[in-house]
């Protein structure tokens, strides 16, 4: 069961799109139509994969009137945020071994 979880958690991060809908949210919670008008994606699918997210606890959503207003989990995922952003600076400067033309940020 704990690997299970572990893999589901790791996985959801491995998904581009979901990863895109984390980084985000980093700055502020947004509703479904500003995270696809942000990350360029369909609201559709941006839908599947807060569904997704939100099941494993990974964000947190609260309706404002007609809207879901979508967060990140402040306990888990943003400390982890907090630690990748160090790691990748001080590490990742150099690295031959990560793509060269990833655009994504914190």
């Amino acid at each position: 069961m704990k690997n299970k979880s572990y893999h589901n958690f790791f996985m959801n991060l491995a998904n581009e799109t979901k990863l895109d809908i984390v980084l985000a949210l980093n700055k502020k919670p947004l509703s479904v139509t500003e995270i696809a008008q942000k990350i360029n994606g369909e609201q559709s699918n941006v839908s599947h994969h807060l569904s997704n997210l939100t099941k494993c606890h990974l964000l947190n959503v609260k309706r404002t009137g007609k809207q879901k207003i979508y967060s990140l989990n402040k306990i888990t995922i943003l400390p982890m945020l907090k630690l990748v952003e160090k790691h990748a600076s001080n590490n990742c400067q150099e690295c031959s071994s990560c793509p060269k033309n990833y655009s994504g940020g914190f």
